[in-house]
């Protein structure tokens, strides 16, 4: 259950026209009452002899009462009330109950109180409902409607509550503006999968991800072939941008332009400069780390994927440990490089990568002010993502794709405790839907390099020697990961790193120092991934072996007679 306060209005008459006239795009069935503060008021929309005029006197009675010096000019109140879309169809009776909990809940009409202020609730569609009232009391006073907002989310849980309907998590003023009916009843009829707002938006945190400049900013946007409007000062300087959709037009045929406040509040042209502020120290975030490719230089995507995978895993640590500002920025730029791999991923990785960035969105903004600078690393990573060029879906980019998409799943998942631990309901939330998605990808991405490694060690003579050395290494959990399906390919990546020179028990030691790994689905996976990347093996395994891989699987017997017999 969604309420929404809406700005105050001049015309009582306007809003009562709208609320019973077609809709700004023919969506509005049957505009009829479902309740109001009297239940003898006539109805426009399903009493003939009744008209828009005789509800709107009955409405401003009390405005009209004051003097004229007293009249509030602003005095047309508007709430709606939408119902989640999985809920169910709510029934009239239902709808008006619900209006007059929440007129009683903001203030406007408190139960019991016969002077209240007088109101109106119409429906026009089978999922909301919209309260129109007048805030001058019968007694001629103003209504008391201190924290109206908030009184009306709290109604909201409790209703849901009651109805049985989708529990909502209240919101803290943080997120994006929602497409509002007309804007999904547009893209409905245009068949577009979201909104032009949500394209929008989506659009502008791409072109911002990794960004460095405001001409690398809008140049980004102008490529990806949206219509950009800079707002500039008499003085020269830029204040602001709109954005709009080349084919969304208004019935005048002209585009239709949001600036970049009304598509997130992280949008705004300051907010988007805030991203380049310097660190106070320099040195203080880089990714000083050991683990730059031993092997021969892998360039284009699968070098970017493979640095972006050392600045995320060395983000954990910020995430873990860090102040709450420094926190805020990590989890804002890990939105950018969501989306910078979503712009840069493979076809059959692009939809769920996609999906994981949008609601991730969400996630990278709470009332925690980021403090920028200290997110240097990540906001490099996406830049190098970005300007590396489209990954295949293949050999290293693929391979790399998922070691990445593996440790950001991690991240994300780190971001969504924080959350939760600060009580950020909705953010924690859609860190925990970011999170779904990408383990959605991993599995895409990861399916065939996981083939090739589970193909390698198959060899029940590696996998004894391997398994001496996992129970040395990790005694709590070797059974466990001996028991999964994955464990073939971590016994060939053992080998790989002893091939390559390193000690494997050592490795798997560093490897789960710093990380919990209760929240992965298979701990040999995720073991994997981290093993290729402090030894510097490829991600893909079918791109160059090791010297002695040949270790790692036994060699051919002869096809003659005898071993055919035996």
């Amino acid at each position: 259950m969604i309420p929404r306060i809406h700005k105050m209005g001049t015309r009582t008459i306007g809003l009562i026209r709208y609320l019973y006239g077609p809709g700004t795009h023919e969506e509005h069935t049957e505009p009829h009452l479902v309740a109001a503060w009297d239940s003898l008021v006539p109805d426009p929309g399903r009493n003939p002899k009744a008209t828009y005029a005789d509800l709107q006197r009955l409405l401003d009675q009390p405005v009209e009462a004051l003097p004229t010096s007293r009249r509030p000019t602003e005095h047309v109140w508007h709430l709606s009330v939408r119902a989640a879309p999985e809920d169910p169809i709510l029934t009239d009776e239902q709808w008006g109950d619900i209006a007059r909990r929440m007129v009683a809940a903001t203030g406007m009409a408190p139960e019991g109180d016969t002077a209240a202020c007088r109101w109106a609730a119409v429906r026009h569609a089978d999922d909301h409902i919209h309260i129109i009232a007048t805030t001058v009391r019968e007694d001629g006073r103003r209504p008391r409607r201190h924290n109206e907002a908030k009184r009306s989310q709290a109604e909201a849980r409790l209703i849901e509550a009651d109805y049985g309907l989708r529990r909502l998590n209240t919101g803290d003023g943080t997120a994006a503006q929602r497409p509002t009916s007309a804007e999904r009843h547009k893209a409905d009829r245009h068949q577009r999968e979201r909104t032009p707002r949500e394209e929008l938006r989506e659009s502008v945190r791409r072109a911002a991800a990794g960004a460095r400049s405001e001409e690398e900013f809008f140049g980004r946007l102008t490529h990806a072939g949206v219509l950009v409007k800079q707002r500039v000062a008499p003085s020269g300087d830029l204040l602001g941008y709109t954005v709009a959709l080349p084919d969304d037009r208004n019935k005048h045929g002209e585009p239709v332009f949001y600036s970049g406040s009304k598509l997130a509040p992280d949008l705004s042209l300051p907010r988007i400069r805030e991203r380049w502020t310097p660190p106070a120290d320099p040195s203080s975030d880089e990714v000083v780390s050991p683990e730059q490719p031993a092997l021969p230089p892998v360039t284009g995507p699968a070098y970017a994927r493979r640095r972006a995978t050392s600045a995320t895993w060395q983000s954990l640590l910020f995430i873990d440990h860090g102040e709450d500002g420094t926190v805020a920025a990590q989890i804002a730029a890990v939105g950018e490089v969501l989306d910078a791999l979503a712009n840069t991923s493979a076809a059959h990785t692009r939809r769920e990568l996609r999906d994981a960035a949008f609601a991730f969105e969400r996630a990278s903004r709470s009332h925690v002010r980021a403090v920028r600078g200290h997110d240097r690393a990540l906001r490099q990573a996406a830049h190098d993502l970005v300007h590396s060029g489209p990954a295949l879906d293949r050999g290293e980019d693929g391979a790399t794709t998922a070691m990445l998409i593996d440790t950001a799943f991690f991240l994300v998942t780190a971001a969504a405790n924080w959350h939760a631990k600060k009580k950020h309901a909705q953010q924690a939330e859609a860190a925990h839907q970011a999170a779904g998605h990408l383990r959605a990808a991993y599995e895409i991405a990861a399916a065939q390099p996981m083939s090739v490694l589970h193909q390698r060690g198959r060899s029940l003579q590696l996998q004894r020697r391997q398994a001496a050395v996992l129970r040395q290494a990790l005694p709590e959990i070797a059974e466990q990961v001996l028991a999964e399906p994955g464990w073939p390919a971590l016994a060939a990546t053992l080998a790989d790193t002893r091939a390559a020179g390193h000690n494997p028990a050592h490795l798997l030691a560093e490897a789960t120092r710093h990380r919990e790994l209760d929240s992965a689905t298979s701990v040999s996976d995720v073991l994997v991934w981290r093993l290729r990347r402090l030894a510097h093996l490829p991600a893909d395994p079918a791109a160059s072996l090791p010297r002695h891989a040949a270790t790692t699987q036994p060699a051919p017997k002869p096809a003659n007679n005898a071993s055919r017999r035996r």
